[in-house]
């Protein structure tokens, strides 16, 4: 039997979201300016082009997106695209939000009210107690998020699976189970719950994945519990890209001659909720993200960044029709450096209008030339090969 072909409209925002140097942002913003996926990909070697490339970007084949929805669908998961309407509505909120998820379970709980417990790999004993005691109180009334990581995150989940429903976000595909002790667990949590990632089938864990997997773990929940984290704990990572979205933060004290609670405790210090149980938690977790937080997003969902009091009236045909865009876009270069830079910053010490200067910005990402970070920040790449 004939294999039944997929809507073009999926297999082209798929291929978008697979193209090389089209991140998280540059996907939306392509979108944005193009209305449709076809549209942008039409449009990328020509962005890639101007913005200093030389060789056009690699755009996967209408086949080989085929192939890769067919094979999820094969595995019982499901591929979900920004924009659409089973979207995570919390996740959809972050600037950077994956331009594609692969769902194993149940889609619908990742759009439940949610609460993020993450913690150190190498946890002890009495830390991974206290998650999975908390996650297991947690879970009566919320979905427990977590990282599916050695240590608080697989106490987390095991203690949300004792009484409710648990969201497992990783950093590789749904076929590559990590740890690979975790394969079970993993399978129980897709079988009571849900995983969630943004990699292809078959994407072995990396340590650069790490920080984009944990702002999936941020961006699911309204808030974030850190248990046992030291102070350069990837848990802090995710900490901080929560309340860069405006979640709530909260972190359970330990003891101060142990590092592994120095990060919590200096959470703490800074103002997250000290957290002992987990009413403690129920009676801070808010409705909605914080008003700082969505602040960022509204506009950025429409391809201008936060901290630009108004918006070009039509920004997309202001920033195709500039002449003046070959000039901001040397002085957009000069601006940036190896180091991460807030892309308002940029903004606002470029003498051009804010479409011209995102209009550079998805050139250079399209050319190879920088890279967007969480939190709406852009570096430079090594030149290589341009």
């Amino acid at each position: 039997m004939a294999r039944k072909h997929e809507p073009t409209d999926e297999i082209d925002r798929l291929r978008l979201a697979r193209s090389e140097g089209v991140g998280p942002v540059a996907y939306r913003r392509l979108l944005a300016r193009y209305e449709s996926a076809a549209a942008a990909l039409d449009a990328l070697p020509g962005l890639a082009r101007a913005g200093g490339r030389a060789a056009p970007p690699a755009i996967p084949s209408p086949d080989d997106a085929e192939r890769e929805l067919h094979a999820v669908r094969r595995l019982g998961a499901r591929m979900i695209f920004a924009g659409e309407r089973d979207y995570p509505p919390l996740l959809a909120l972050l600037d950077d939000a994956p331009a594609a998820i692969t769902v194993l379970g149940e889609p619908a709980l990742l759009a439940s009210r949610a609460v993020a417990l993450v913690g150190g790999r190498n946890a002890s004993a009495n830390g991974q107690r206290v998650a999975e005691n908390l996650a297991a109180d947690l879970a009566h009334s919320l979905v427990v998020v977590s990282g599916l990581a050695r240590g608080i995150d697989a106490a987390a989940h095991m203690g949300a699976l004792q009484t409710g429903r648990t969201v497992a976000a990783v950093a590789g595909g749904i076929d590559v189970p990590y740890p690979p002790e975790h394969a079970d667990l993993q399978r129980r949590i897709a079988e009571a719950g849900a995983v969630v990632t943004e990699a292809p089938l078959g994407t072995a864990p990396q340590a650069r994945h790490f920080p984009r997997r944990n702002r999936i773990i941020a961006g699911l929940a309204l808030g974030v519990v850190v248990v046992e984290a030291a102070l350069r704990s990837g848990s802090l990572i995710t900490a901080r890209l929560a309340q860069d979205a405006g979640r709530e933060l909260f972190a359970v004290p330990g003891c101060p001659l142990d590092p592994r609670s120095h990060g919590a405790n200096d959470l703490i210090r800074q103002g997250a909720h000290l957290t002992e149980t987990a009413q403690d938690v129920l009676d801070n977790l808010p409705d909605h993200p914080s008003r700082e937080g969505l602040g960022r997003v509204p506009l950025f969902a429409r391809g201008i960044p936060s901290g630009v009091a108004e918006p070009p009236q039509d920004w997309r045909e202001s920033a195709e029709s500039a002449a003046d865009l070959p000039m901001a876009r040397r002085q957009v270069i000069d601006l940036l450096g190896t180091s991460p830079t807030a892309v308002d910053e940029v903004v606002r010490r470029c003498q051009f209008s804010a479409a011209a200067v995102l209009a550079v910005l998805l050139e250079l990402e399209l050319a190879g030339r920088i890279e967007t970070l969480p939190g709406s920040r852009v570096a430079m790449l090594p030149q290589t090969g341009f």
